[in-house]
């Protein structure tokens, strides 16, 4: 019998359900690359695949989603995602495998327009905001993932048998949650307007993309190589392959959840710099850590640092007036975007040419660079999506005190502390972040 959710409940499933769905694979990355006989380069390219597909559709399937209904569409699309996976663990070689993952990826595309609108949405109908806590959830998904491909391999059981037995749970749980789902109405008062396929950066956007690089960067390389490295670095077994995947993302989804109170309490650089010296330790830590609990620690590390990091930039790029929001937010994304995706994978080459450390190691000058250029961000709103309780002349003034510079406000209610923030803009992985 489906379950009786309210609406933020029910995205908060989907999220969980999703990331789930798609993060099964990770912790088995290892025996996938030993079935095929393959090196980490070769590895590499094969998983290109999907980042290729989830860009394709990100770029060219929203108005076809929206044509034939999200209600119509999610439901099934998260038993298909997993059922696309396990498919590809049988590849053969590299090659199959690349083209196995495509679909995939243009299934995680719409799956994430979607449920990145309907939070959006959903945001709207019950008045409040959600959206960090329902990418709290996603990492809560990835994390049961971890640990749930964890357990499996310690069984022994292959890859192929462990992706085959994610279907019917996922297909469940959808059944589940998503059974009688109908779309939240899409939000109001929020201008429209199209975007370019390509929006080209400015100088003050490029130097956002520096300070999101890092964070970037790792976050893909923790999800799609945490596992190999255990094995390479240590010959740990699969069971502690999948719980280095799941560190990371229990850390990374804990701060998730606290992200918006604390950068009510600070700012968005000094948040941003705590992220970054966190990157910078779990790094380091992963480079050079002698013992498996504490490369443990630093994955764990990592996540914590690269939980808002992106938010952040968005903000900054939405604020800046050199040109419309849409188009700032949309050259951040866009080249974000491709470095989240395609960057992990040709980690690969670097693994295969000086060792699965160095492919983490490499990022260590640019988290540097991210902690010099960390100011950059203070352009951005006050907290990620954060209420502005006052408005004075064309500054804005939180609650903390802290000002940031001027928005184009949008009355819901009477009186200066009435009028809100409601631009929203698309991330890595179609997050889509927005005001209150």
């Amino acid at each position: 019998m489906p379950m009786n959710l309210s609406p933020a409940h029910r995205v908060f499933a989907g999220f969980a359900i999703y990331s789930f769905a798609m993060g099964n694979i990770f912790p088995r990355l290892a025996d996938v690359q030993a079935g095929m006989g393959v090196t980490t380069a070769a590895l590499g390219l094969g998983l290109i695949g999907a980042p290729i597909g989830t860009l394709f559709a990100l770029t060219f399937a929203t108005p076809h989603l929206e044509r034939w209904g999200f209600g119509r569409i999610l439901p099934p699309a998260l038993p298909v995602l997993a059922t696309l996976y396990a498919l590809a663990v049988h590849a053969s070689s590299p090659l199959v495998l690349f083209l196995l993952l495509l679909p995939a990826g243009v299934v995680i595309g719409c799956i994430e327009m979607m449920l990145n609108a309907e939070a959006d949405r959903t945001e709207q109908l019950i008045g409040r905001r959600i959206m960090n806590r329902s990418h709290a959830f996603w990492s809560i998904g990835f994390f049961s993932a971890g640990i749930f491909g964890a357990q499996v391999a310690s069984f022994g059981l292959s890859p192929q048998l462990h992706l085959a037995l994610v279907v019917p749970l996922v297909t469940g749980a959808s059944f589940l949650a998503l059974r009688d789902y109908q779309p939240s109405p899409a939000r109001s008062g929020v201008a429209g307007g199209d975007v370019p396929h390509f929006a080209a950066p400015t100088a003050a956007i490029l130097l956002l993309v520096v300070v999101t690089i890092p964070a970037m960067l790792l976050e893909g390389a923790s999800m799609d190589w945490s596992a190999i490295y255990m094995r390479d670095a240590f010959g740990a077994d699969p069971f502690w392959q999948g719980i280095a995947v799941a560190s990371f993302a229990m850390a990374q989804g804990g701060m998730r959840f606290f992200a918006d109170g604390v950068v009510e309490r600070t700012s968005p650089a000094s948040l941003a710099r705590v992220l970054f010296l966190s990157l910078l330790v779990g790094c380091v830590i992963v480079v050079t850590s002698p013992w498996p609990l504490l490369s443990l620690a630093g994955f764990a590390a990592m996540g914590f640092g690269t939980s808002a990091i992106f938010p952040l930039a968005m903000s900054a790029a939405a604020r800046r007036t050199d040109r419309s929001s849409a188009l700032n937010i949309a050259a951040l994304a866009q080249f974000a975007f491709l470095l989240f995706l395609l960057g992990p994978p040709l980690l690969g080459f670097v693994a295969h040419a000086w060792g699965i450390r160095t492919a983490f190691g490499i990022s260590l000058p640019l988290i540097a660079v991210s902690l010099l250029t960390a100011g950059a961000l203070a352009v951005g709103i006050c907290l990620i999506g954060h209420r502005l309780k006052q408005r004075t002349g064309g500054t804005s003034v939180t609650k903390t005190g802290r000002r940031c510079g001027g928005l184009s406000p949008q009355r819901s209610g009477s009186g200066s502390a009435g009028r809100r923030w409601s631009g929203r803009w698309t991330g890595p992985r179609g997050r889509r972040f927005q005001g209150p």
